[in-house]
């Protein structure tokens, strides 16, 4: 069976306005459709309707395409041309628990540290997204979530294991959508005890609760529930 292609846009804006390279626009912009779930797996892109839609020329979305090929989001083969990355339940599987075992490496860095600049932040994220949960606005929670993983990453003051980190969450990210809301409130329930855990400086039970998170939502999907975003 052919990978479907993209025959509708997909809400991309013009660019060139910005001062970062046209590539790197058009790859963050990309990046973006495929993690939203605008752009699905199996999806063709089609360098010429992209370069139509971004109103630029066909190679900063070939640049831009090579880009998020590194990053594990896009595939690109002779015969099918590039599409976006389709993970098969064993890849899921390997991805999560790398990814495990890194959010658990920083939650102990972050426990050991305890930058309180960061926790305060992370505070103030955790009751935002608690707050989201409960008035079940569950349109704020994804990027509520993002925001809460990334400063959980800036507590661990490691920037090599921080940027490991973002780029396994953005690729299992689309593990993760159509969320529930009884899967957000047990995830934002464990983001609530890994965050007291590092408050406490308790490195081994942050770890360990950083860990099951991550595992923890990856069962919940592969029960049949609803997956929740770790």
């Amino acid at each position: 069976m052919s990978a479907p292609q993209s025959t509708a846009p997909v809400g991309f804006r013009r660019i060139g306005a910005e001062h970062a390279p046209l590539r790197d626009q058009v790859a963050e912009n990309l990046r973006l459709a495929i993690l939203e779930g605008r752009l699905k797996p199996g999806e063709r892109l089609i360098e010429d309707r992209l370069a139509e839609e971004f109103g630029v020329s066909r190679n900063p979305i070939r640049e831009a395409i090579r880009t998020l090929a590194s990053e594990g989001l896009i595939e690109v083969n002779a015969r099918r041309g590039a599409v976006v990355t389709t993970l098969t339940p064993e890849e899921a599987e390997e991805l999560l628990e790398v990814r495990a075992t890194l959010e658990a490496a920083n939650a102990r860095l972050a426990a050991r540290r305890r930058d309180p600049g960061v926790l305060q932040i992370l505070k103030d994220v955790l009751a935002r997204g608690t707050e989201a949960v409960e008035a079940a606005r569950i349109d704020e929670l994804p990027r509520l979530n993002d925001e809460f993983h990334a400063h959980l990453a800036q507590a661990g003051r490691n920037r090599v294991l921080a940027d490991l980190m973002k780029t396994l969450r953005e690729r299992t990210g689309p593990l993760f959508r159509g969320v529930g809301i009884e899967a957000q409130r047990d995830s934002w329930s464990e983001h609530a005890g890994i965050l007291r855990a590092v408050i406490a400086g308790d490195a081994e039970l942050a770890s360990l609760l950083a860990y099951r998170h991550v595992l923890n939502a990856g069962l919940r999907q592969g029960d049949g529930g609803e997956p929740s975003a770790p």
